[in-house]
C-alpha cells in the first residue's frame, strides 16, 4: 500500500510542477489553487509512504517519478527540446527508480 502511495505522491509532484509553469503562463488563479492541491496530496502521499519505507528510497522514487514526470510533460505539452539524449537521461532515471523498487 506504500508503493501505491508513493507512486500516486510522485505523480502528484509532475502534476504540481505542471500547474506551475501553466499558472505562471495563464495568469489564472485557480490553477494555482491546484498546484497547491497536487503538492499537498504529493507530499501527504510522501509523508503516508515514509511511514513504511525506507526514506531514502522512499524520496528518491518520489523525486524521480517527479523529475521524469516534469520532463515528459514539458516535452509533451511546452513544446520543450525532444532530444534523444534527453529522453536517454529519463530512461536511465526511471529504469533507477524501478530499481531501487526492486531491491527495497
Amino acid at each position: 500500500m506504500a508503493w501505491l502511495f508513493l507512486i500516486v505522491a510522485g505523480l502528484c509532484e509532475m502534476l504540481g510542477v505542471t500547474f506551475m509553469n501553466w499558472a505562471l503562463h495563464a495568469r489564472k488563479w485557480w490553477l494555482w489553487e491546484l498546484m497547491i492541491l497536487a503538492f499537498t496530496f504529493s507530499f501527504g502521499g510522501l509523508d503516508f509512504a515514509l511511514n513504511t519505507l525506507p526514506m531514502g528510497t522512499a524520496y528518491a522514487v518520489w523525486t524521480g517519478i517527479g523529475a521524469a514526470g516534469g520532463v515528459i510533460t514539458g516535452m509533451l505539452f511546452f513544446h520543450e527540446s525532444q532530444d534523444w539524449r534527453k529522453l536517454l537521461w529519463v530512461t536511465v532515471i526511471l529504469g533507477a527508480t524501478m530499481g531501487l523498487k526492486l531491491i527495497s
